[in-house]
């Protein structure tokens, strides 16, 4: 039997491979040398599409893929990827936020606590001595009772909320459109700053939430006031944010996402409240084998005409 053809954009992890490579004739355009021509050559035979948000995937790739019907994506952020232009042709797409919204949300309240608390700052004060010589290291602000915001409510944002509100956080958000759930509801991001203690993003990346947490946004948000991005550091305007912390404008910050990675601006990593975190939120082995195993399941899913795991959109 005549396996399916797949074009790999972007590998998935091993295991997952090993299970593609055993149903499907896999072309590995992510290895190829001369990209241009492996996709004039395999692109037309490929009804399929591995990849990641990290891979482009443009209106020009299409026109080499006239047989594509489906992009399975084992990221959950897909900004480089042209969703508009799949969806006009009528090319499903999936993604993989349902298998990492834990650790995401997780490493949220992590630096939430590591922000609000100076954890590195108070690991460098025992560490060096300074304890012992100057003593009690500088008091805190309790987080209980502090105002949490959270900018996107999707299901990432809800995991994030659920943490929350075991510490005594009172809970607001903003989002395309009102939720059922008993959190305060704030119609823009500037209302919700100036509201909050603590500002959480977590929206996707792309043009149209560029630079949304701008000056504007972090001034509401205060000198006392702590902004957690664990979205995309196209969101933040990076040097606005940079010039509220260094002027004491805005609190602290944590951060898992930077606009230049893996090399962020020094001007920002020099500074002293700042926590940083690699772009790591969903790094753990078992949330990278679960979205990675998204891949596998939608395909296999669309290839036996079952209804998939994880669209993104509906082509109804």
């Amino acid at each position: 039997m005549t396996k399916p053809d797949v074009l790999v954009m972007y590998p998935v992890r091993p295991k997952a491979m090993e299970q593609l490579e055993a149903a499907y004739t896999l072309h590995r355009y992510d290895e190829a040398e001369d990209k241009g021509e492996f996709l004039e050559r395999y692109g037309p035979s490929c009804e399929a599409i591995a990849t990641n948000g990290h891979a482009p995937l443009t209106v020009e790739h299409l026109k080499h893929l006239p047989n594509l019907r489906i992009v399975a994506c084992s990221s959950a952020g897909f900004e480089s990827i042209d969703v508009d232009a799949l969806k006009s042709r009528g090319i499903w797409f999936t993604n993989s936020s349902d298998a990492l919204l834990d650790d995401v949300a997780d490493v949220a309240l992590m630096l939430t606590l590591a922000a609000r608390r100076r954890l590195v700052a108070a690991h460098a004060y025992v560490e060096s001595g300074d304890w012992a010589r100057d003593g009690m290291f500088p008091l805190m602000s309790a987080i209980k009772g502090k105002r949490a915001g959270i900018v996107g409510l999707g299901k990432i944002g809800t995991a994030i909320a659920q943490r929350f509100t075991p510490l005594g956080l009172d809970i607001g958000y903003t989002s395309r459109s009102r939720k059922a759930v008993e959190h305060t509801f704030f119609p823009d991001v500037r209302s919700l700053a100036d509201w909050a203690d603590i500002l959480v993003v977590i929206v996707p990346g792309g043009e149209e939430t560029r630079g949304m947490i701008s000056a504007e946004v972090l001034d509401a948000l205060g000198p006392d006031g702590t902004l957690i991005n664990v979205a995309r550091g196209s969101v933040v305007d990076e040097l606005a944010m940079i010039d509220a912390l260094r002027s004491g404008r805005l609190g602290n910050a944590g951060l898992d996402v930077f606009l230049n990675e893996p090399n962020p601006e020094p001007a920002l990593t020099s500074l002293p409240n700042v926590t940083l975190y690699p772009h790591h939120a969903s790094g753990t082995v078992e949330t990278r084998d679960a979205m990675a195993q998204l891949v596998v399941d939608n395909l296999a899913a669309y290839f036996a005409k079952r209804d998939l795991l994880t669209p993104v959109y509906s082509l109804a």
